[in-house]
């Protein structure tokens, strides 16, 4: 009967091995199982276990036969989506420079992020991991490692050190692209969705000659070593064609939105209450920037926002008070009610209010929202 393999959920998945792997996200479950086929009767026959009997509680699921592509995909746990950027070493330049991390959130949000998606050290070479890890910086990412490797670490190449952060900043440059896009965890980011995040970000100058070859569709040619006069055609770097796209694109925003803040912010440096000795606190109220924190997406998991949480703890909030309105962050309803539930481990998974606050204000004050 051959080796009759099926994929029962939203993705193909593929591994050597005749086992179960299964992952829940989101409540999606994926499984490659190993298939049995009565031909006799028709049927194929499925030993899941009771692990893997949620997947078929819906009554239908997708198969698929898994593509060869996916054949050197290692056994184990498989991510949210397969990620074709994340391999691809052509685009790997582009996750390394210092712009692009700053732009995403900056090495500090990397090393958090990896804290949470990382269980174990990613130094693999070696016969003992503690169970604790720390992060070991390198160039412009964060590699995650145990006590004791994290000695081995300082003593490899930059080379070998370059390929472990190449693979964790695209894996969190894509993942704070998609969410800032508004996509879902099941959504492989394309190029053109990266490069249009690079561009909303600001940093469309730091888009690589090879992405803006293939955004533009030129065709790579390659160098030869040897060329005849007659072969030699004059040509222009993709980026100096893509330059003046991305301006045209940009300088009208810059132009126009300053003009027109959704939410005005006037200062008054000699204010009267600034002359009193204990003056009487007087919120800050915008409906106007309530009702824009309410339409961006979630900061935890880039859903639609539901709310628009107040800040609480941190010396503000209490009893009959909330918040400045500035003091806001947006958030779905599951991630609003967690908050509220145990402020604490919120801020250890998501990271702490007033950086999501600051985050929110920078994004608000680039787009013009608040001037």
């Amino acid at each position: 009967m051959g080796d009759p393999r099926a994929v029962a959920g939203i993705e193909e998945a593929a591994t050597d091995r005749q086992d179960l792997h299964t992952e829940d996200v989101e409540g999606l479950m994926r499984a490659l199982l190993t298939v049995d086929i009565a031909r006799h009767l028709g049927i194929v026959l499925l030993k899941p276990g009771s692990k893997l009997m949620p997947l078929f509680g819906a009554g239908r699921v997708l198969v698929e036969i898994p593509p060869a592509s996916m054949k050197k995909i290692p056994s184990g746990r498989l991510p949210d989506a397969r990620q074709p950027l994340r391999d691809d070493m052509g685009i790997r330049p582009f996750f390394m420079k210092k712009a692009v991390i700053t732009a995403a959130g900056g090495v500090c949000d990397l090393e958090s992020w990896l804290r949470r998606q990382v269980k174990n050290c990613q130094w693999t070479h070696s016969d003992y991991h503690h169970h604790e890890l720390v992060p070991f910086r390198h160039s412009t990412g964060v590699i995650m490692a145990c006590w004791h490797c994290d000695n081995e670490l300082k003593n490899q190449t930059g080379q070998t050190l370059d390929q472990l952060v190449g693979v964790n900043n695209a894996d969190w440059v894509i993942d704070t692209a998609r969410i800032a896009l508004g996509l879902d965890a099941q959504r492989s980011l394309s190029l053109a969705e990266l490069c249009w995040w690079a561009v909303g970000a600001g940093i469309g100058d730091e888009i690589t000659e090879e992405m803006a070859r293939r955004s533009l569709r030129i065709k790579d040619d390659g160098i030869k070593s040897v060329y005849r006069e007659s072969e030699i055609v004059p040509s222009v770097p993709a980026t100096s064609i893509l330059s003046p796209r991305l301006e045209k694109t940009i300088k009208p925003t810059a132009i126009t939105t300053p003009g027109k803040p959704l939410v005005p912010v006037n200062v008054d440096p000699v204010a009267p209450a600034t002359l009193f000795a204990r003056p009487k606190r007087i919120r800050w109220l915008s409906a106007d920037f309530i009702s824009w924190v309410k339409k961006q997406p979630c900061m935890c998991c880039g859903q639609p926002a539901d709310d628009a949480h107040h800040l609480i703890g941190w010396g503000q909030g209490g009893v009959g008070t909330k918040a400045h309105d500035i003091f806001t962050i947006p958030l779905c309803r599951k991630h609003h009610r967690s908050l509220h539930h145990d402020p604490a481990a919120f801020e250890r998974e998501y990271g702490t209010q007033p950086v999501l606050i600051i985050k929110l204000l920078d994004r608000a004050y680039s787009l013009g929202v608040l001037s």
